[in-house]
């Protein structure tokens, strides 16, 4: 990344993005939402869609519109759509969940918000999901670990497009409400198994790959892997959707989709073993660790589904892997990746301009990784904890567990926002440039 231009919006999608998850750890310790409400309750809706939307899908949008160009070698189609995103994005998630609010009866405002919040957040992700596919088309051919974004791209398009349809619904607009009731496992599946884990996936390969010194995937590797992912949420998406037209019965589908799933992040774990095994850099950083640990709990998830599958209790179990996927393996790899993320970028920015003129730090000496290290644990202890609290149906050790979570990533935001203030650089180290906490500088280190 040494000369690749810094977004300058990229700290902003991040901090809109922590804000997020950490209403929403609060809200979950305080037992708002399922487990203590249904699953399809107007409080869990409003929960949910703060961690998918504000947390998982800002960040992930923050960070794409930094990487893709790393991913293609291509500069950003464009620098002056990303900020107009966010404030779409966020005005829009503000309106949502408003708008679940008052589908409970929380809130009174006569307003259609859930239309509101359609119009916004369709707007944000149409110039999110723009910008990086004018990025992508104009770098073709694409490299495996791109296709894998491009492939993110178009589910995060069917996820909204789906979400628009049923927030206009259940706003009271044209449509039934029978079809969110029947199309709503296409809408996640979309939006957790497609968007956010086929895309998470792509990017891991190239971060990975550049931060712990190893060999990019097997190109035929990741492609066959890509392949069986984009089945299984293909056949999901457009075989599910054929399925509720025809009024058909979706399990079937679903079920399928499920053993094509399972085997796409087999082949995946494969490759990251592979790029764990052969990278040459030993001593693994605090990052490097924790993103293994993620990966284990997506393949915990995976075991987990297949077993209650089996078992004929998988939609007893669903909401366990549904947040085992949401916090033990997206939410923990984008907090690692976020922790070397902040450290490398505020290093670009600060000292980037004289690297090869003066003695400059480490990136590592911008962080702390045994303060770190301890939060991180502590996290995932939880999250293991607050699973285990679903799967027995304890709501007090679910309670329990999201505390400990809220906790755990407050102190690891304490540490970003070190990492940004340059609170652990070494004496004598003099920056170019002293960072905004929010935003980066736009120049080309």
């Amino acid at each position: 990344m040494i000369g690749a231009k810094l977004s300058r919006w990229t700290m902003s999608y991040f901090a809109a993005a922590l804000v997020s998850l950490l209403a929403g750890e609060v809200l979950m310790a305080c037992g708002f939402g399922f487990p203590a409400a249904p699953v399809a309750a107007p409080d869990t809706l409003a929960l949910v869609h703060l961690i998918t939307v504000g947390w998982l899908s800002v960040a992930m949008s923050g960070a794409l519109i930094q990487f893709v160009p790393v991913l293609t070698a291509a500069t950003l189609y464009s620098e002056r759509t990303p900020p107009f995103a966010l404030a779409l994005l966020v005005a829009g998630l503000a309106s949502l969940v408003a708008g679940f609010l008052q589908l409970g009866g929380r809130v009174n405002s006569g307003l259609p918000l859930l239309t509101l919040a359609a119009i916004a957040l369709g707007g944000g992700f149409a110039l999110i999901v723009w910008n990086l596919a004018m990025t992508l088309w104009k770098a073709r051919p694409l490299p495996p670990t791109a296709r894998f974004v491009a492939l993110g791209l178009a589910c995060a398009g069917a996820t909204v497009l789906l979400g628009m349809a049923f927030a206009i619904v259940l706003d009271g607009g044209p449509g039934s409400p029978a079809f969110v009731a029947v199309a709503l496992p296409i809408h996640v599946v979309a939006g957790l198994g497609g968007w956010l884990t086929i895309t998470a996936a792509g990017v891991s390969y190239r971060l990975l790959s550049m931060f712990m010194l190893a060999p990019d995937v097997d190109r035929a590797r990741a492609t066959t892997t890509l392949r069986w992912g984009a089945a299984a949420v293909s056949l999901t998406i457009a075989g599910g959707l054929a399925a509720v037209a025809l009024h058909l019965p979706l399990e079937p589908v679903l079920a399928i989709s499920l053993v094509i799933g399972l085997l796409a992040v087999a082949l995946y774990g494969r490759d990251i073993l592979t790029m764990y095994r052969t990278r040459k850099r030993k001593a693994l950083e605090l990052n490097g660790r924790m993103a293994a640990v993620a990966v284990a709990n997506l393949a915990i998830s995976a075991a987990l589904s297949a077993g209650l599958a089996l078992a004929g209790k998988l939609a007893d179990g669903a909401g366990a892997i549904v947040f085992l996927l949401a916090f033990g393996w997206l939410s923990g790899l984008t907090l690692a990746k976020l922790y070397k993320i902040v450290a490398f970028l505020t290093w670009l920015e600060c000292f980037g301009p004289v690297l090869g003129k003066m003695p400059t730090p480490r990136v590592q000496d911008l962080v702390s990784e045994a303060s770190a290290g301890r939060w991180f644990v502590a996290f995932f202890a939880a999250v293991w904890f607050a699973t285990g609290a679903l799967l027995i149906e304890s709501g007090l050790g679910f309670r329990i567990g999201a505390a400990g979570m809220t906790l755990a990533t407050w102190a690891i935001i304490a540490e970003l926002i070190k990492t940004r203030r340059l609170a652990r650089l070494p004496r004598g180290a003099n920056p170019m440039a002293a960072p905004h906490l929010l935003y980066s500088s736009a120049g080309t280190p």
